[in-house]
């Protein structure tokens, strides 16, 4: 069983913690079905006095192997003292609301980038942005709020064997297809596009193959990452359908989307991209054959997993952040078959639909299907809270370059902001622990060439090459409008070229 909370608040404040700040797509704390612009008033709360969950019960079989491999932790002597700090070295600017940054892999050095309006554009190895966008897709995509919008090319993956056959994915919100249900907001596009054989820096916008589509009821709690897995296949994060609490229009009833694995929605799915069209189910998927649970899922009982990757190293694990409702922020480990809680439980602490700022003592240890519930392996106060460290999480990377060699196998992480008037967002850094049950201690990771060595930015989302070297994906704007983007990459303090 995790830590108690007020523990877990008492370690950050020692690591020195403020007040410190999520989504741009800021998955919000508490939105509305029509909210797109300034941030949502939190009603008033009383601080809840945290109170730990009961012991889960046995896991069935069916989720036999659904709890995280313990990580072997970073040398207790590394060959350089372990120092939460970094200098931020600008790699590209000019950019709206950047919010996937993924290497090609093939000895180019090239970075392709992803922003929210629905452009992809190439960053050479030198550090230049190509003057023409390797895609565009603002034709295909429903119009974005500039204020604040959660919608939008929100995911960029490319094919394992992408230098061979020029295969991307994408995920973006396109209009309500035909047929959709009646006073939903949009549909989710996970589509497959080819590069133009004639040019390495273009994508054909005529080979367009869209594999999956999803409709949305409210504009929010998207998800949007996709990313390749180590055996090849595709995993697509969604969110929970939006609004707030998983309740209302497109919400199971008295269930919400998270507990109900018979939609997509609250999910992690993992689909295979190199069979049949427009996607084979991989046979070892854990609800293949279950009448009650769609083939597709891979994992559930998520609310918004804005950002997950996968560890390109050691047990190479699937980390995912889920954006807390109004009180906690969470990064979990994924694993096949796993319920991680929502919307019976925020982060470690139970939770309340009816009562969101007031959680309950004591809630159900496993899902409405019998499965235990599987507590996250970070968690931190919302800014909601007293000493809360900001609104969203926005989920990281596993360091696995060589520029900081001290931070091997440590995984970077962050927050959005702790309000939508001043861009504030956060780094972390957490040291994993060998023994399981435990919540993983994190720090924040100071930014030596910074006033206040804060990132003073709103924080979108992390990249990483194809030398395992990671990048912080920034904007000044709460909305995908203007051209304060940017992206940086981490080296060694003080060592940073502008």
């Amino acid at each position: 069983m995790r830590k108690q909370a007020c523990k877990l608040i008492a370690i950050v404040m020692a690591f020195g913690l403020g007040l410190a700040a999520c989504a741009a797509p800021p998955p919000e704390a508490t939105p509305t079905p029509t909210e797109t612009a300034a941030q949502p008033t939190p009603e008033p709360i009383e601080t809840p006095t945290p109170t730990e969950a009961p012991q889960p019960s046995p896991t069935p079989a069916e989720v036999a192997d659904a709890s995280p491999t313990p990580i072997d932790p970073p040398s207790a002597t590394p060959a350089v003292p372990f120092e939460p700090v970094v200098s931020l070295e600008l790699i590209t600017e000019g950019l709206t609301a950047p919010l996937a940054a993924v290497s090609p892999r093939d000895g180019s050095g090239r970075i392709l980038v992803a922003d929210q309006i629905g452009q992809v554009w190439i960053v050479t190895a030198e550090g230049e942005r190509l003057e023409d966008p390797f895609l565009d897709l603002r034709d295909r995509m429903v119009t974005l709020n500039a204020n604040y919008d959660e919608r939008g090319l929100l995911g960029l993956a490319l094919h394992p064997a992408y230098e061979d056959n020029g295969r991307l994915f994408v995920y973006y919100s396109a209009p309500l297809q035909a047929g959709g249900p009646v006073g939903w907001n949009h549909t989710s596009h996970l589509s497959e596009f080819s590069a133009s054989p004639e040019d390495p820096n273009r994508a054909d916008p005529d080979s367009e193959r869209v594999i999956m589509r999803v409709d949305q009821p409210q504009s929010n709690h998207n998800g949007g990452q996709i990313t390749f897995g180590p055996t090849g296949y595709l995993y697509v994060a969604l969110g929970d359908g939006g609004s707030a609490h998983d309740l209302g229009m497109g919400h199971t009833e008295n269930l919400g989307n998270g507990q109900d694995p018979s939609n997509l929605l609250g999910s992690i799915l993992r689909i295979d991209v190199d069979g049949n069209e427009p996607y084979e189910i991989p046979s070892d998927n854990p609800f293949v054959g279950d009448e009650n649970r769609l083939d597709e899922i891979y994992a559930y009982g998520l609310r918004n997993p804005f950002r997950m990757a996968f560890d390109t190293g050691g047990a190479q694990q699937l980390f995912a952040g889920d954006v807390g409702q109004n009180l906690w922020e969470e990064v979990n480990i994924i694993v096949s078959g796993g319920n991680y809680g929502w919307n019976i439980k925020e982060g470690t602490h139970c939770f309340d639909p009816g009562s969101p700022n007031n959680p309950p003592e004591t809630c159900p240890d496993s899902g409405p299907r019998g499965n235990t519930l599987i507590d996250p392996i970070i968690e931190y106060p919302n800014a909601n809270l007293p000493n809360g460290l900001g609104r969203s999480v926005i989920g990281g990377k596993v360091y696995r370059g060589t520029a900081l060699p001290s931070f091997e196998g440590r995984y970077v992480f962050g927050d959005w902001s702790t309000d939508f008037q001043r861009g504030d967002g956060t780094l972390f850094i957490a040291t994993p622990l060998s023994e399981e049950g435990e919540l993983w201690p994190f720090e924040p990771l100071r930014i030596a060439d910074r006033p206040n060595e804060q990132l003073n930015e709103f924080l979108l989302s992390f990249g990483q090459d194809a030398d395992g070297e990671l990048y912080v994906l920034t904007s000044e704007s709460t909305g995908p409008s203007g051209s304060t983007g940017k992206i940086y990459r981490l080296v060694p303090a003080d060592t940073a070229v502008e």
